[in-house]
């Protein structure tokens, strides 16, 4: 059973501007299905997944487009960046709007060298697991503070219960977990583990023992909705605090970790300029910290940061599914003052707290007031929580359900 992308608009939109169309992401999120589903037999299809025909890729790439004509998908581009030169000479000759698409999972080498090899030629988007309105299947936009417009999402929204939003987070946002019945959570992200990230982490950073490797991505999953602590991570791993680094910064070029910049200008003299981590599919962060079932994640002492991390990628989700980039930030001070989000948009703030609890107090919202002090504008704030109904909270705050994004 195919899901529908929100993606899928942008696409098509982007291919009438562009040549070349590359969609990034980790692996196993529908890159590869929603293209063909979108192509609907209509290109070629050929995946460097294959030894055979990556070989043929890489020691003859001209040769290579002869046998596999545009227009054409080539999944897993990563494989065979010597394409590249190749895809942008073809273009160049015959100025086809929408030629190639092609999928990369690996965006750490693959985004600088598309960028260089094809600049001005191709147009990159970034799919990530399913969004939470995407399984609901219900339209998806860039969320937004703006009562008006949440107003208008709840004719299509279906309010959940504690126990449903826990259950979706234990999940995670793989669409084979809701494509298919009766898989098993446990065993799915445990074969992702070992098919997919250990092969790929493996190629990108010469890791020579896995399970360090894998203890790392254990560290990081454990201290999702916090701020970065390399020294932490090292120290966790027994690995060197720039080696952890570098293994951080492949995880979130992959696609399986978020780091939202903290908010600062000249204005705020005590803020903390350190960057917050969230591991984008929850349910792979709850394999990896060994939550086993939706009740003991809801109960247990990682819930609220299990929640914060879900609302954060289902945010951050909703403006990628448009072509977008998140304008998301935070603040924290030296004075233990802090907002989860803030969207940074036309010169006006908007603060956001996220709230594992149904009936927030005015508590939630009382450290907004450092932003009026910044310069830009403050807007319309938000308390998402676990609230069956979309309230006001005061004059200048909405508590907003967290289904509701």
């Amino acid at each position: 059973m195919y899901i529908k992308r929100a993606l899928e608009k942008t696409i098509l939109e982007m291919q009438n501007s562009f040549p070349v169309v590359l969609v990034t992401g980790p692996r196993q999120v529908g890159k590869t299905t929603m293209l063909q589903k979108l192509a609907d037999n209509r290109r070629n299809y050929v995946t460097l997944d294959d030894p055979m025909v990556r070989d043929l890729a890489v020691s003859d790439p001209e040769l290579f487009l002869q046998r596999f004509k545009p227009p054409v998908i080539i999944d897993e581009i990563q494989y065979a960046p010597q394409l590249l030169p190749f895809i942008k000479m073809y273009v160049d000759r015959n100025s086809e709007k929408g030629a190639i698409w092609l999928t990369g999972s690996q965006t750490f080498h693959l985004m600088k060298n598309a960028s260089e090899s094809l600049a001005g030629r191709v147009g990159i988007v970034q799919l990530l697991g399913l969004s939470n309105s995407e399984i609901q299947k219900t339209s998806s936009t860039p969320f937004t503070t703006n009562p008006d417009q949440l107003m208008n999402k709840l004719k299509s929204r279906t309010p959940q219960s504690l126990q449903e939003v826990f259950k979706r987070i234990h999940t995670g946002s793989m669409p084979a977990l809701y494509s298919q019945d009766h898989i098993n959570v446990e065993i799915f992200h445990s074969s992702y583990v070992q098919t997919y990230l250990q092969r790929d982490i493996r190629d990108l950073t010469q890791v020579g023992d896995e399970l360090t490797f894998l203890r790392f991505l254990s560290s990081v999953a454990a201290r999702t909705s916090q701020l970065v602590n390399y020294a932490d991570l090292a120290k966790d791993t027994g690995i060197s605090s720039p080696t952890a680094k570098q293994w951080l910064s492949i995880l979130v070029s992959s696609g399986m970790v978020a780091l939202i910049q903290p908010y600062y200008n000249n204005a705020l003299k005590r803020i903390i300029k350190t960057p917050k981590m969230y591991f984008l599919d929850t349910g792979l962060c709850a394999y990896l910290t060994r939550w086993t079932t939706p009740e003991t994640l809801e109960a247990g002492a990682m819930s609220g940061a299990f929640f914060e991390t879900w609302v954060a990628g289902e945010v951050i989700k909703s403006y990628l599914n448009q072509g977008k980039r998140p304008p998301l930030y935070f603040y924290r001070d030296k004075d233990q003052k802090e907002i989860d989000l803030i969207i940074h948009e036309n010169d006006i703030l908007y603060p956001i707290e996220i709230k594992k609890t149904s009936n927030p107090s005015r508590e939630a919202v009382k450290h907004f007031r450092v932003l009026e002090k910044t310069g830009p504008k403050v807007g319309t704030g938000s308390v998402i929580c676990l609230s069956s109904q979309l309230l006001p909270m005061d004059k200048n705050n909405w508590v907003v359900p967290a289904w509701l994004i």
